[in-house]
């Protein structure tokens, strides 16, 4: 097996790179191109890993640079994307052609080179405000942000070559990640990072809203299962934690942690346009236990204070905090 990590140089795709490496996989970690040389966070790998990682600088939009990459691979974890959501609401077109043509790219390569397998990676956010709740595969999708819109399209383009093609072509579809090297765009981060920096007043969103956090290593542990698995192609498979928490509940168990005793301002700019706001995420995870064997290992409540155990002793590193800037919202 020789397996394309795109997105590999982001905060899922670099955990997961260093995880497949760690397993003995072949990897090649496809980066996005840049004058400076920079592999984003792989930069910050263990030597042992960079030593045996094959990159490939491109552009994910770029249908001649992705085939080049997919070229020698049995197997394409797809998880270049744009995912800020604010920075969807005044750029959508960066949007489609990131993920709708990023992914078109991807699977008519995967379809031209005979690949063994695809796995594209979809978002919860597809799934809007629950309907009903557990949420399972089965849900109707919701495009209630530029950003979701394309996921949504993204998916059903991958999953069209399937069909028509008999493409062979898995949907992971994660909840909320959190964990080390996360974007401030992200709430665990942004709450971690403004009290690490000495608040004790900090700027959010919504607080009502609630989500289904799934750990980093819960995710890339997902991924690995659906891409060994057989049973994955041509479904959409849940991963996630099947434990609500409200965002007010997560800053309050975080400053806990943390021994710090919080107050929340809220910010107008981190609000999000009404009917745009997805205010309840649950995650059902039945099909991805029965299908894949795959079962969270930070689940329940007890899991989600391990993670953010974890994920506050990464953001209080000196080293670390000063790669982010806790005094401006970052979209």
């Amino acid at each position: 097996m020789k397996i394309l990590v795109t997105g590999a140089d982001g905060f899922i795709g670099s955990h997961l790179t260093e995880a497949l490496v760690t397993q003995g996989y072949d990897v090649r970690a496809f980066v996005y191109y840049n004058s400076f040389n920079s592999w984003g966070w792989l930069d910050q790998s263990p030597l042992e890993i960079k030593k045996n990682l094959d990159v490939f600088a491109g552009d994910i939009r770029d249908p001649y640079g992705v085939k080049e990459a997919m070229k020698g691979c049995t197997h394409v974890l797809n998880l270049a994307a744009l995912i800020a959501i604010p920075y969807s609401y005044h750029s959508p077109d960066t949007y489609v052609d990131t993920n709708i043509k990023g992914t078109l790219n991807i699977i008519q390569a995967a379809r031209d080179l005979n690949v063994e397998k695809v796995v594209h990676t979809s978002t919860s956010e597809v799934y809007g405000t629950a309907l009903y709740i557990p949420i399972d595969e089965e849900h109707p999708l919701q495009g209630q942000s530029p950003y979701s819109a394309t996921k949504i399209g993204a998916d059903q383009m991958a999953m069209s070559f399937h069909r028509s093609f008999d493409t062979p072509v898995s949907i992971i579809r994660p909840f909320n990640t959190y964990g080390p090297r996360q974007s401030a765009r992200a709430v665990i981060p942004t709450i971690i990072s403004q009290l690490a920096s000495g608040k004790t007043t900090i700027k959010l969103g919504a607080i009502r809203p609630t989500r289904d956090f799934n750990y980093v290593k819960d995710t890339v542990s997902g991924f690995i299962s659906v891409m060994e698995s057989s049973k994955s192609v041509g479904e959409v498979i849940n991963i996630g934690s099947n434990y609500e928490v409200s965002i007010g509940e997560t800053a309050e168990m975080i400053a806990d942690i943390m021994g710090v005793n919080l107050t929340i301002e809220t910010d107008e700019q981190r609000l999000r346009p009404e009917k745009s706001e997805v205010e309840r995420l649950w995650a059902e995870n039945k099909k991805a236990k029965e299908l894949l064997g795959w079962a969270p290992k930070f689940g329940g409540k007890d899991g989600f204070r391990n993670g953010l155990e974890e994920t506050i002793e990464w953001f209080t590193n000196s080293k670390n905090l000063a790669q982010y800037k806790a005094d401006v919202y970052n979209i």
